[in-house]
């Protein structure tokens, strides 16, 4: 476990119109039950006038019980017009990751699990292929099988049930090459994270690296978002990209690939768990 693993904050995430006295109300309210900011980090949008800020604080001296913020801060938040939550660094989610032959994005998410990195159980990987089963087995995470049929309601129910049993609280498609249902991302709203081989918008759909290609493009990217009813069309959490030449071949092109989405599919991960990104209508905006 890594230090920051271990740590006990509390976690506030507010979104609201922009108006003069948010910022000091948060903080005299975080100061008045005498908890300590640790961190605060705040993003004003002139466009549309409204307030989004995360503000971490040490509750260890808190005078309030975390599981009664709601009743005190609740006076507050409706005078402002707040949208906001409480999590709690302590708590661990439950993720599952789908996956399917490509195991790249798996390998680094369970190797990065392990060393501490992402703080989170894993209970469950499923794959519509068997060969990823030998990785799961040698981070000793339960392995299911549910192989892609042509009636797809049926496979969806079985994984939906793999993760109503394992209380699962977030999704991640580490190169799940399925188109998920509506029925199934609305029952994980914002709780499914994707990684795309493009820099979206740019080569929506499948085989993008060869469409890239096609193109002679001189960047390559990859985009992590989550998942809605829109194929790839998500809130973007993270991207990156890479430069290539007329000297690359496809092949080149999907190995420079693979080695930015493992990157920016992880960023986004951790920054899901450690409830650093908000929602800006279809954007997001990530504190990190």
């Amino acid at each position: 476990m890594t230090p920051d693993s271990m740590k006990n904050t509390a976690i506030l995430l507010v979104t609201c119109p922009d108006r003069k006295g948010l910022v000091a109300a948060i903080a005299n309210f975080i100061l008045k039950h005498n908890g300590n900011i640790l961190h605060a980090d705040e993003h004003g949008d002139p466009e549309s006038h409204l307030f989004l800020m995360r503000v971490e604080f040490d509750p260890s001296e808190f005078n309030i019980d975390l599981a009664d913020f709601t009743r005190h801060f609740a006076p507050i938040a409706d005078e402002l017009g707040m949208n906001w939550r409480l999590a709690q660094s302590r708590y661990r989610p439950k993720m599952a990751i789908l996956v399917s032959k490509y195991d790249h994005c798996l390998a680094d998410l369970l190797y990065r699990h392990k060393s501490g990195e992402l703080h989170c159980d894993i209970p469950l990987i499923v794959s519509n292929h068997l060969d990823t089963k030998p990785i799961a087995e040698f981070y000793n995470i339960p392995f299911f099988y549910v192989p892609a049929k042509e009636d797809k309601n049926e496979s969806e129910q079985k994984i939906l049930d793999l993760l109503k049993q394992k209380e699962t609280d977030l999704v991640v498609l580490a190169r799940y090459m399925q188109i998920l249902s509506e029925q199934f991302v609305a029952r994980y709203p914002l709780r499914v994270i994707n990684i795309h081989h493009s820099f979206l918008p740019a080569f929506v759909g499948a085989k993008p690296y060869h469409q890239a290609f096609a193109r002679g493009v001189k960047l390559i990217g990859a985009t992590s978002h989550y998942v809605t009813e829109v194929l790839d069309d998500g809130p973007i959490i993270e991207q990156d990209v890479v430069r290539i030449s007329h000297r690359d071949a496809v092949e080149d092109l999907l190995q420079k690939g693979r080695d930015l989405e493992k990157v920016v599919l992880s960023r986004a991960v951790r920054w899901h768990l450690e409830n650093r990104v908000l929602l800006h209508g279809k954007r997001t905006v990530v504190f990190d």
